[in-house]
């Protein structure tokens, strides 16, 4: 951005639930900045109305679910990463255009190398959904030599569909067990487990080798699925690296100055 923003927003529904208002205004107080970082709740049909409010305003922020889609169709300007995924989940104006970045695949990136000890190469991973979150790790993995993608999904058409958006990495696996079974790293990308202790896959049928990360954080110890991987032997980690890492992303993208990340994390202990 040429200039600072105006706000710092959060866009989603529901958001009440988000720590990056937390992480993101110790990151601003650290940097010296004077702006509060906000969530807004707003509902899918009043979103595009939204907008346009922030525009006279200048504003920038994040988006979280369910928008990002949504956000990254109503952008002037993407980043080619924003617009190979086809979400967006960083945005700010400039110049009165939209413009639309997802800091989503360098999270997810950073926060599976340190998890599996930043050994990608050869990586069989298993991507449990076919949404933003799904495209964003997809995205990632496509840059890391010789590796290959399972999608396993419950919308058989949106899988497909992503499948061949990624068709030099990624297929469709009707069957989770035999997705799994050479898996070096299953990913969760899906909302199950973000409210309840549903989990989103049996954890015995994945190998005691593989890695397994859920993009669903609960503040203080893992999700259910985390834990329950962790309890049979299995490294294991939630989303929380992971938002941490796309938000200081965000944060240099909006100030052009790298975020404190340690002033982060520790605003979440």
């Amino acid at each position: 951005m040429s200039k600072i923003p105006g706000r710092l927003v959060l866009l989603g529904h529901p958001v009440a639930h988000s720590l990056s208002p937390i992480f993101q205004n110790a990151a601003l107080r650290a940097a010296g900045i004077s702006l509060l970082y906000e969530a807004i709740d707003v509902a899918p049909r009043d979103l595009r109305a939204l907008l346009k409010k922030l525009k006279d305003l200048g504003v920038a922020g994040n988006v979280t679910i369910p928008h990002k889609v949504a956000v990254h169709a109503s952008c002037d300007e993407l980043t080619d990463v924003a617009e190979r995924v086809g979400a967006v989940n960083t945005f700010w104006f400039e110049s009165e255009q939209l413009h639309g970045d997802n800091t989503d695949v360098g999270g997810f990136d950073s926060a599976a190398r340190a998890l599996v000890g930043g050994e990608t190469a050869g990586a069989r991973v298993v991507v449990l959904g076919s949404g933003g979150a799904a495209a964003a790790v997809i995205a990632a993995v496509e840059q890391w030599p010789d590796a290959r993608v399972a999608i396993v999904a419950r919308n058989p058409e949106r899988a497909s569909k992503l499948a061949r958006r990624f068709r030099d990495v990624a297929r469709v696996e009707k069957s989770a067990e035999q997705a799994v079974a050479d898996a070096t790293l299953v990913v969760n990308a899906t909302p199950v487990g973000q409210r309840e202790a549903e989990q989103p896959l049996d954890i015995g049928i994945i190998p005691k080798t593989a890695a397994v990360m859920d993009l669903v954080y609960h503040r203080g110890g893992g999700t259910p699925w985390v834990k329950a991987a962790r309890k049979r032997g299995n490294p294991a980690a939630d989303g929380l690296p992971m938002l941490l890492e796309q938000g200081a992303l965000s944060f240099h993208r909006w100030f052009g100055i790298e975020a404190d990340r340690e002033v982060m994390r520790q605003s979440l202990l």
